[in-house]
């Protein structure tokens, strides 16, 4: 069964470098807030009165993320102005540089190009803010609004330019991707037709690719995988997606990421109300697929095997039931108290699967618990799992602007997950501390010695409400950037 696949379209705009201004539709600016008044930020301005005592005049107070649009003194050569706020000066970071740069992208939507000197603060951040800030999903649109913004000239005479920008692009390039499959209606992305498209991106760029079908779990005896989604007439997938990027001694890495295409919650059916948000139950799935091709296009010197599993949970007569005992990959039997628990249930096939290759490091990405949005809320991501590996991918998560925040494994809650005919349970039997129940469960599955993290998405993958900073409504990529940004590390300091 093949889908009706929406043709190849740029996901962002055409980034371009120019050491001075060049003739645009748009020049964006940043202006700083002060009790003075707004004053502009960043270089490439030589005469600037004019046109910030037109700002001012129009009200322009350099607030964070304020749009200001004026006509352009004619010695610019650009038909206009746009002047986003950054806010005070002595708290402007590469993050606010980034969503100052989302805002302006958004609101150009009809435009076809813009030079911008946000990029003399922080070039890599403009560039990522102004892709991403631009991207629309229009893949299933007859009848579209303008076009996004179509090109964005960056100005900087840094040595090192090129590269930063090739760089920041493939980032907002993967994260764009990630919002693509998650943004993507599960009429049109279903457990095979994920494992073709991650398969098809991981041949691309020249990764190793294995996708098991629903037969091969089954004989494999992914019980997991299999028993969540034997419920659907689409049935499962694994995929492996392996990148050879070092020698024997470079450090060896895995992947995990849920790939549950929709979420009815099978048997222990959801309400119907908002259940359409649950095309983004993939997110995880997404971002460690976009991340995977990311690293080789980077060529990060690691070893890296992203482990995929896909299944859509369905109620059906061949779904399994509260009460059923299912045998994990690896041994394990589970009860299966909840079937809208389904995730961990996929996740832990996959990491017993990945465990089996010896890597040193280990980090899985979930939409696995509403209460990681109880809580954290919908912007920051939960993470758990060994203390110092936990606390590592926090801290790089919080410097890249993704702000997962490290949280703990209360002993006294594995008790909860006891169960009376089998090795575990999959849910306990009250809902205090469920995001952390849920990471009690998967490390029951992650073998002894590998630094692990997961990281629980529920919230920050999917915007359910208006477009902020650089993300739009939908789908937001999260957490490419922190998984690049964390292998990135380990390239660098083992």
């Amino acid at each position: 069964m093949s889908s009706a696949q929406p043709p190849a379209r740029p996901l962002g705009p055409e980034l371009a470098l120019s050491e001075n201004l060049e003739a645009a539709d748009v020049l964006v600016i940043g202006l700083f807030s002060g009790d003075d008044g707004p004053t502009i930020a960043g270089d490439g301005l030589n005469d600037t009165a004019d046109l910030l005592a037109q700002l001012r005049t129009v009200g322009a107070k350099g607030k964070a993320d304020e749009v200001t649009r004026v006509p352009a003194p004619e010695s610019l050569g650009v038909g206009s102005v746009v002047a986003v706020g950054l806010g005070c000066a002595d708290d402007v970071n590469a993050e606010q540089i980034r969503k100052a740069a989302g805002v302006a992208a958004r609101s150009l939507a009809g435009t076809a190009s813009a030079v911008t000197t946000l990029s003399t603060i922080d070039l890599g951040a403009a560039a990522e803010g102004f892709y991403l800030g631009a991207y629309s999903f229009t893949a299933f649109k007859t009848k579209n609004g303008d076009d996004p913004l179509a090109k964005v000239t960056l100005v900087s005479t840094a040595s090192d330019a090129a590269t930063t920008l090739e760089r920041s692009a493939a980032i907002a390039e993967a994260v764009s991707t990630a919002r693509e499959f998650v943004n993507t209606p599960p009429s049109h992305l279903y457990p095979a037709e994920f494992a073709s498209r991650a398969a098809a991106l991981g041949t691309g760029v020249g990764l190793a690719v294995e996708v098991l079908d629903d037969v091969a779990l089954e004989k494999g005896g992914y019980g997991g995988i299999y028993g969540v989604g034997k419920g659907s007439s689409r049935l499962p997938r694994l995929v492996r997606l392996t990148y050879a990027g070092g020698d024997d001694s470079a450090p060896k890495v895995a992947l995990v990421g849920k790939g549950i295409t929709f979420d009815t919650g099978g048997i222990s059916i959801k309400p119907a109300a908002n259940m359409e948000q649950m095309t983004s139950d993939m997110a995880g799935a997404a971002a460690v697929i976009a991340t995977t091709v990311l690293a080789a296009k980077l060529g990060l010197a690691i070893n890296l095997t992203a482990t995929v599993p896909m299944a859509e949970n369905m109620p059906s007569d061949t779904a399994q039931r509260p009460g059923d005992v299912l045998t994990q990959y690896g041994g394990t039997t589970v009860e299966v108290i909840n079937t809208d628990a389904e995730g961990r249930l996929i996740l832990a096939d996959a990491i017993v699967r990945a465990c089996e290759d010896g890597p040193a490091y280990l980090i899985d990405t979930a939409t696995l618990t509403g209460a990681q949005i109880v809580a954290l809320g919908n912007r920051t991501p939960g993470v758990m799992g060994t203390d110092e590996f936990r606390d590592r991918v926090a801290r790089i998560s919080q410097s890249v602007g993704e702000n997962g925040w490290p949280m703990p494994f209360p002993a006294e809650l594995r008790a909860d997950l006891k169960s009376n005919v089998a090795d575990i349970a999959n849910v306990t039997p009250h809902r205090w501390g469920g995001m952390l129940t849920a990471g009690i469960f998967l490390r029951e599955f992650v073998a002894e010695g590998v630094q692990w993290a997961h990281v629980d998405i529920a919230g920050p993958s999917y915007n359910t409400g208006g477009p902020w900073g650089y993300n739009p409504k939908g789908g937001t990529g999260v957490p490419v950037r922190t998984l690049i940004a964390v292998l990135e590390d380990i390239e660098a300091n083992g």
